[in-house]
């Protein structure tokens, strides 16, 4: 876990390297937790904090703060939609993405019926 006032005196790129580093070992805490039992579950709360202390003080030094890692962007399959009727909106691409779903479904059912003999 790394202090505010350390990341306060470190560069752009130093803190930036920092957030990679406890982003990458976060994704490594979480794999292990699904797989094993983690030695110190406190350690995936002290990565995310280090993380969000990193996104807060380049937010106020006013730079982007845009995740260098692949890690860190892994989870952002689909477009994040924001704005007044941002949930709205979340929720009529995630109808549409079930709908499709549903379509692809049957689709095979019917498939396999046709394969099998209209059993």
């Amino acid at each position: 876990m790394t202090k505010v006032s350390e990341i306060r005196d470190m560069s752009e790129e130093q803190i930036r390297l920092v957030w990679k580093d406890a982003a990458e070992t976060l994704f490594r805490l979480r794999m292990q937790a699904q797989t094993e039992k983690l030695a110190a579950p406190s350690d995936v709360r002290k990565q995310r904090q280090t993380i969000a202390r990193c996104q807060t003080i380049l937010t106020q030094r006013g730079v982007a703060v845009v995740p260098t890692s692949s890690v860190a962007a892994a989870p952002a399959s689909r477009p994040r939609v924001h704005g007044i009727h941002a949930k709205k909106k979340r929720r009529a691409v995630k109808n549409l993405e079930k709908i499709a779903f549903r379509a692809e479904v049957s689709a095979k059912k019917k498939l396999r019926k046709q394969v099998s003999g209209g059993k």
